[in-house]
């Protein structure tokens, strides 16, 4: 064992080289099981947000704000997550993340009793903290992963959150009838089960992500050679902006995660007008978190093999014919659920090689910094695409948002062309 300065300066074990094979399958279980009770948290809730919330507002043009509350809080907490990573590793912040989960949880439940839609938001931004953690546990997976590895790496994680996240929706029936007698509304019993999940996942993570992977990866690449100027939130945006893949990364996880929130937050109140029951609305948003999540370690794959850029290229391709299913759906129930099923399967082809992709591209000593803006930057795009979305569904109509969705994948498109035509489209995994 070495040991090497982490980034608060009291010192941390560098592993031999040897031990590393079993050191990087004892982080990926332990980042696997949060995963899936994560997942498990975070679908439950999300499953009749847009429902609570038009039930609070009395309003449909005002449910889209609760997808907006989702992803605002994200946002304005990844920055700030990213720098307690930064200075004292993934654990603090994943921990931290889970908390906010349970907190937010709580407050969206008294919202709902007390007919507050403002106390009502304010939780739904807070509970969306719980869903900032188990993206950024897909870069703790990737710390300490070979560089020709990492997409697999992000994407074995990814897709433990199937598991959970497809049960999820499922149990939002049950979860809402088992609080009717506390006096709560069976819109928001899926919120009192997840804040009980999203503590076990505090508690899992708390315990057992033991080295921490992101300053064990720092020890081993030379911790005391990078000065903590070096791992600043300045040096994130720096690095950015000095590298044209970062930068198409950034847009290309971005886009995707807004046009998959913009329509998928929407598509139970589309569905509800159209008649269905919440165990239909259940089930089509199961099959959408199905195809965000388990076929992920195929995109993974792709990513390896064929090049972080042909993989977007596929992203934008996938969210397009989504879009082009769904919005034309009307009342046939199986094509929506087909448009959502592809929706998920584009985000995840375009978060696992966009993550994978923004990681080859910048120093280590930025990689947190880099990865807290790039989940800043696609939480408050997806935000302000929750709250267009909800406008546009109430003046113009569910198709008319898919087919925004489509248009926002234009710049995302345009911008891989150039890429991979400047630098050819089978690059391979950085080195970084």
């Amino acid at each position: 064992m070495t040991t090497l300065p982490d980034a608060t300066g009291t010192g941390h074990a560098a592993p031999d080289p040897a031990a590393l094979p079993a050191l990087r399958r004892r982080i990926t279980a332990v980042l696997i099981a949060s995963q899936i009770l994560g997942g498990l948290a975070n679908a439950t809730g999300i499953a009749l947000a847009a429902v609570l919330a038009a039930e609070v507002s009395g309003s449909q043009a005002l449910s889209g704000l609760a997808s907006a509350s989702m992803v605002a809080g994200p946002a304005l907490l990844a920055m700030p997550l990213a720098a307690l990573m930064t200075r004292r590793g993934r654990r603090p912040g994943l921990v931290l993340a889970y908390l906010l989960g349970v907190v937010g949880a709580a407050v969206v439940v008294t919202g709902a009793v007390l007919k507050s839609f403002p106390l009502l938001l304010f939780g739904m931004a807070v509970f969306g903290a719980g869903s900032l953690g188990n993206l950024q546990a897909r870069y703790a997976a990737a710390d300490l992963a070979e560089p020709g590895r990492r997409a697999r790496a992000i994407s074995t994680v990814v897709w433990a959150t199937t598991i959970g996240a497809v049960l999820g929706p499922n149990i939002a029936a049950p979860a809402g009838h088992s609080v009717t007698g506390l006096g709560i509304p069976a819109t928001a019993g899926p919120f009192v089960w997840a804040a009980g999940v999203f503590l076990l996942s505090a508690v899992l993570v708390g315990v057992l992500l033991r080295p921490d992977p992101l300053l064990t990866a720092r020890a081993l690449d030379g911790g005391a050679a990078h000065p903590p100027a070096a791992r600043s939130l300045r040096a994130g945006v720096t690095a950015v902006r000095e590298s044209p893949r970062a930068r198409l990364a950034l847009v290309t996880v971005a886009v995707s995660h807004t046009a998959m929130v913009s329509i998928m937050s929407m598509t139970p109140v589309a569905l509800t007008r159209h008649g269905a029951d919440i165990q239909l609305i259940g089930l089509v948003i199961s099959v959408h978190i199905a195809g965000m999540y388990a076929f992920s370690p195929v995109m993974g794959w792709l990513a390896d093999r064929l090049g972080r850029l042909s993989v977007i290229g596929l992203a934008a391709g996938l969210l397009c014919c989504a879009a082009l299913l769904a919005g034309t759906a009307g009342t046939s129930h199986g094509q929506t659920m087909a448009g959502l099923f592809l929706l998920g399967l584009g985000w995840s082809a375009g978060l696992v090689s966009g993550s994978a992709l923004l990681t080859d591209s910048v120093p280590g000593p930025a990689r947190a910094a880099v990865q807290g803006l790039c989940d800043l930057t696609m939480n408050v795009a997806a935000g302000l695409g929750g709250l267009t979305a909800g406008l546009i569904v109430a003046r113009a109509g569910y198709g008319w948002l898919n087919a925004a969705g489509a248009a926002l994948l234009l710049p995302m498109a345009g911008l891989a062309l150039f890429t991979s035509r400047r630098h050819g489209t089978r690059e391979g995994a950085a080195t970084g």
